[in-house]
């Protein structure tokens, strides 16, 4: 019942999508011929839009008065989530391990291998992005508008990293552990790179000490830790019950003040990462089974194909990991018990595909408002991007509140996400195949290499 009605919702938001679209290329070819009549711009000067000749003119007022506040709805909801689901997903995570120290190397290979995964498809994605450039296809004209609307704090960030002269022990130390972590999470104005680092190692911090703590206990602040996670996952879901009349709105809006070049901008973006995502499943597992199993990319692929068409099909980790798991034992062979160690937390911590799509999001919106990252800040996206990805909801849409967060991180317009939004269910689709195909890959590398120590060691 749940997957049906997740879609409709996305069958409902990519319809919002395709009007938003259709209306916004029609006002684009036929507004600058149209003129407002002299009643309707007194209209239109009563609800606040400057005065108009033309109808594309009269429409980006309109967007500017009416849409954009409507659409800024959908997109504060999910802002408001961001703090408080960083915290708690990412404390649930370390918590629910128990002992970490008591599970030995199979949890040391689990997380290593999960690092390097996630690492990996953010690489890749910032490479393609870097290589492809989409936000280079909307025009200067159109980035100065859009920065002169959406980026006060862009200008700010692109001011402070003119002004930096590197990173050093004593600004890396003020970046993690400020004097105050509630100011540095919560009082900032500028959105400095680093606000929202304290946060994630308080959370960290909190979750290992929470190991430590009796049995009981753990079990309580785990519960608590929970609880705080599905509620904001509760403002997701009714956010996203906002969708399909906020996105038409949003794209369109960005379609009469940007241009068609935005549409060209939004293909190329979307083709890179769907292309960038399929190599990473396909080519880096690949490697990956080559270096430390004994079975084929062909045959592995083949094993696994209907789990993930099922992760495709439904866009949640969560809801294919009864799949995966009777898979990873009854196909790929994997010990049960590094199976059911490895799957479910791969389902929390190990989203590669997620990760490199919140780094493509955010230097693609950055490309697109003229916010130019350098390398060094680009590393920090990378590291951001992997541990921001643990503490996605294994949701459809689960990873746009995170999102929300990296670019106010780095200074860049949070509203400017309402550019990806409608293209965001079709690369869901293709992110959750990719996290899930990597984690049953992980399983197996994990297993086949304890398999082989323990044989070792017998």
């Amino acid at each position: 019942m749940a997957g049906s009605t997740s879609e409709k919702l996305a069958n409902r938001i990519l319809r919002g999508l395709v009007i938003g679209i259709i209306l916004g290329v029609i006002t684009l070819l036929a507004g600058p011929h149209v003129h407002i009549p002299e009643l309707l711009q007194g209209w239109l000067a009563h609800v606040g839009v400057k005065p108009a000749l033309t109808l594309l003119e009269a429409m980006r007022g309109v967007s500017t008065v009416l849409l954009d506040p409507f659409g800024r709805v959908f997109l504060r909801l999910l802002f408001f989530v961001v703090m408080p689901l960083v915290f708690a997903s990412l404390a649930t995570g370390v918590v629910q391990l128990g002992r970490p120290d008591k599970l030995g190397p199979l949890a040391g290979r689990t997380f290593l291998f999960f690092f390097l995964n996630m690492a990996i498809g953010v690489a890749l994605g910032l490479v393609m992005m870097n290589t492809l450039s989409p936000g280079s296809h909307v025009d200067p004209e159109t980035k100065a508008r859009l920065m002169a609307e959406f980026g006060t704090v862009a200008s700010k960030h692109v001011a402070a990293a003119q002004s930096q002269t590197g990173l050093s022990l004593a600004v890396i130390v003020e970046m993690f552990m400020p004097a105050n972590l509630l100011a540095a999470v919560v009082g900032s104005t500028t959105a400095r790179i680093g606000d929202v680092l304290p946060l994630i190692l308080f959370a960290i911090l909190i979750g290992v000490v929470g190991t430590t703590l009796a049995e009981e206990k753990r079990r309580r602040l785990q519960a608590s830790l929970e609880l705080v996670t599905e509620l904001m996952t509760g403002i997701v879901h009714l956010a996203l019950r906002l969708a399909p009349y906020a996105v038409p709105c949003l794209i369109y809006s960005v379609l009469v003040k940007s241009g068609l070049d935005i549409i060209v901008a939004l293909g190329v973006f979307v083709l890179g990462c769907a292309g960038v995502m399929a190599l990473h499943l396909f080519g880096t597992m690949s490697v990956w089974l080559r270096l430390w199993t004994t079975w084929t990319p062909r045959a592995y692929f083949k094993a696994i194909k209907e789990v993930l068409v099922t992760a495709f099909s439904t866009s949640s980790s969560n809801a294919t990991l009864p799949a995966a798991l009777e898979n990873a034992t009854d196909k790929l062979h994997i010990t049960p018990s590094t199976a059911g160690f490895v799957l479910p937390l791969g389902t929390t911590m190990n989203m590669s595909g997620t990760a490199l799509y919140e780094g493509c999001v955010v230097l693609f919106v950055a490309q697109v408002f003229g916010v130019d990252l350098s390398i060094g800040q680009q590393i920090t996206l990378l590291l951001l991007s992997v541990l921001s990805a643990v503490a996605v909801a294994g949701i459809p849409g689960g990873s746009l509140p995170l999102i929300a967060g990296l670019l106010i991180t780095f200074g860049i317009p949070a509203e400017g996400i309402g550019i990806i939004l409608g293209t965001d269910r079709i690369l869901d689709m293709c992110r959750t195949a990719t996290n899930v195909g990597c984690d049953l890959t992980t399983a197996l590398v994990v297993d086949e290499i304890t398999k082989k120590a323990e044989a070792k060691a017998g």
